[in-house]
């Protein structure tokens, strides 16, 4: 369901409406347009029982001090304006920014293991880091991975979270969020958002209670900026305040500035790069060198592709088209996953998860499209000798959606 059309339930508000005004509510109060940026690491203050007084309570509860501003690892207005913007665009009551995306999913595994809470269910595949953290029990935990339709009988007392990409990285699988929220039962829903934003899906309307983004991709959307954020209820915002805390991963507010700038032209970025991305597949998915397509029924600006030709050399040739990884940024991307982005799952369940050896990942940007094609037509080389009878029935296998 494309986000325009979904239930607004937090702000009855369109969602490009709240991109270009979420955060910035005070600014013509306040006699100014674009936000200011705070740089401060600490703030003065004369009334050191009153700091006290803030101080205790935000380690009792976790809510975000009242007043003026304390000391940078606590909270930064510059970054609290993009927390409110993004909280608005998902729909939930708040968010809580991080360093990056990896810092927010740690956040959230220590709030929930300091709950007595270690279990978690995932759903591969998963981005390969995600992917890592959860196996290796780098954090304490105990990872059971199943598909959607046993999640819910994997969940547990103990289950921290149920996780899940949709779509997911780098496969662009899709899962059912709404029948997913329903399997958990009492165990929160976590919903990795990157690849759709806000623009496409709004996972809370549909159960979820964490929603994750590394806002590194689309949110920035240029390529420079770190970050990472966890959309969620208030309950939950203030355990996450109380670990960034903790463990000082906190988003430097100068990104915290760069990210609320990028939330402006989110909608304007996800559906030019999506109409460009559905036919980019559409084109790729009719090339005899191309073994298969991936994209998602909710749209979007990614792509992946098997190619008959080597990807390498795939890699290798691309001159207009960027070979690195990241995503969501205004300039195309391509990657080899199992070399990549999910070099650190074991081989055998990358495959089963459908990363197979023959998968590229890109990320379409804003260029145009004659332009993207030419270098890609290019890069994929001379059509290899295969007879086209013996390829799989790629209209079967492909799926597509504009925006």
């Amino acid at each position: 369901m494309d986000a325009d059309t979904a239930p607004r339930e937090a702000d009855a508000r369109a969602v490009d409406t709240l991109a270009v005004h979420a955060g910035r509510e005070d600014l013509a109060g306040l006699g100014l347009h674009a936000p200011p940026i705070d740089l401060s690491t600490t703030y003065p203050s004369y009334d050191s029982r009153g700091e006290a007084a803030r101080i205790d309570a935000f380690a009792a509860t976790g809510e975000a001090p009242e007043g003026p501003p304390v000391y940078g690892r606590l909270g930064n207005p510059t970054v609290a304006r993009f927390e409110s913007a993004l909280a608005a665009l998902e729909g939930t009551e708040a968010a809580v920014a991080f360093a990056s995306g990896m810092a927010a999913l740690s956040a959230v595994l220590l709030a929930q293991h300091a709950a007595g809470h270690r279990h978690v269910v995932a759903v591969r595949p998963l981005y390969g880091c995600s992917d890592h953290l959860l196996t290796a029990g780098l954090l304490g935990t105990e990872v059971t991975w199943t598909d959607p339709k046993g999640v819910a009988d994997a969940v547990r007392p103990d289950t921290a979270l149920v996780m899940v990409e949709s779509p997911a990285n780098p496969t662009l699988a899709e899962v059912d969020l709404s029948a997913l929220a329903a399997a958990c039962g009492t165990a929160p829903l976590l919903v990795d958002n990157t690849f759709a934003t806000p623009v496409l899906q709004r996972p809370a309307l549909s159960g979820a209670r964490l929603v994750l983004h590394s806002a590194t991709k689309y949110l920035g959307g240029h390529g420079d900026v770190l970050g990472g954020v966890v959309a969620c209820d208030e309950a939950f915002a203030r355990r996450l305040r109380q670990i960034r805390f903790a463990t000082g991963g906190v988003l430097h507010p100068l990104a915290g500035y760069l990210l609320l700038r990028g939330l402006a032209t989110l909608p304007v970025r996800v559906r030019a790069a999506s109409a460009t991305a559905a036919a980019l597949a559409a084109r790729l998915a009719a090339d005899p060198r191309v073994l298969r397509v991936h994209y998602p029924k909710v749209g979007g600006a990614m792509v992946a592709f098997e190619t008959l030709t080597d990807p390498h050399e795939v890699i290798a040739r691309v001159r207009l088209i960027t070979p690195a990884v990241s995503l969501g940024s205004v300039d195309t991307l391509i990657q080899h996953p199992a070399s990549i982005s999910h070099r650190i799952v074991p081989e055998d369940d990358r495959r089963s998860s459908g990363v197979s050896e023959r998968l590229l990942r890109m990320s379409v940007g804003l260029e145009d499209i004659e332009d993207l094609w030419s270098d890609l037509d290019r890069a994929l080389g001379d059509v290899p000798p295969t007879p086209v009878a013996s390829r799989p029935a790629v209209a079967e296998e492909a799926r597509f959606a504009r925006v």
